[in-house]
């Protein structure tokens, strides 16, 4: 099979306002009609990887990590892919999870060295108590060349306290009150237990220190224009970028 392609930063619709518009507005009925939205967060996404991949991955070997429900996986299947989901958590898997799903940790995967083409990972590294060891298993089984998807919600964001947020910039205990009161029920989300305060600069400070990866694209995962840019702004960055994006290339 031919190696990929030389690294693109991103297909040419990939910065438009009509893509952020689509996934905002599938992003507000999330809660409403789930399907629509992760399916096309899906598309997507799977769209992202093979521009940065250099051709369709078709044929190659995805690694999903943390994809709950399975939209990722069938997505990545449907364009050929051999893709297998590994998740943590069963209640977040859906009723009829992809066939081959493992439970798994993400930081202790049970995979050999290099076994994935392309690791992917879209919104899960804020879940997760020890996100250094959940990143360095991911490049642990990406084989040399290949490619690694990584997006996280950071703290800071407007998103960031989820289901709570904006209210998490007044304080995590006082955000998650406040969202139990109004709805009625208890919040998904508990700072320290499911979800952890997690920031850019740390996290591509981290990366970049590493001689096992390079980074090829650390920008916002959805706004339309100066996506990059954003994220080379300290301070600023840990409030506009929304959701971090970033691509690694395994070293050789």
């Amino acid at each position: 099979m031919p190696a990929p392609g030389p690294g693109v930063r991103t297909a040419p619709e990939d910065a438009s306002l009509r893509r952020s518009l689509a996934l905002f507005r599938a992003f507000m009925r999330e809660q409403d009609d789930p399907d629509s939205c992760y399916t096309l967060l899906a598309r997507d996404a799977a769209d992202q990887v093979e521009a940065y991949y250099g051709g369709p991955v078709a044929g190659r070997t995805v690694v999903d990590i943390g994809g709950g429900g399975g939209y990722f996986t069938e997505e990545f299947r449907r364009r050929g892919a051999r893709a297998f989901l590994f998740e943590a958590d069963v209640r977040e898997l859906g009723p009829e999870p992809p066939g081959g799903t493992v439970v798994a940790d993400g930081c202790l995967l049970p995979l050999a060295d290099g076994s994935a083409d392309v690791c992917f990972s879209s919104n899960v590294l804020e879940h997760v108590a020890d996100p250094r060891s959940f990143l360095g298993e991911m490049i642990r089984v990406t084989r040399p060349g290949g490619l690694i998807y990584l997006s996280f919600t950071n703290w800071l964001s407007p998103w960031g306290g989820h289901e709570w947020a904006p209210w998490h910039y007044l304080g995590a205990a006082r955000a998650q009150a406040r969202y139990e009161r109004r709805a009625g029920r208890p919040a998904k989300h508990t700072l320290g237990e499911n979800l952890f305060a997690v920031h850019i600069g740390p996290t591509l400070r981290q990366v970049r220190a590493r001689t096992d990866v390079t980074v090829v694209s650390a920008r916002s995962r959805y706004w339309p224009f100066l996506a990059g840019a954003v994220t080379r702004v300290p301070g600023l960055r840990e409030f506009v970028t929304w959701n971090l994006l970033l691509i690694l290339r395994r070293c050789p």
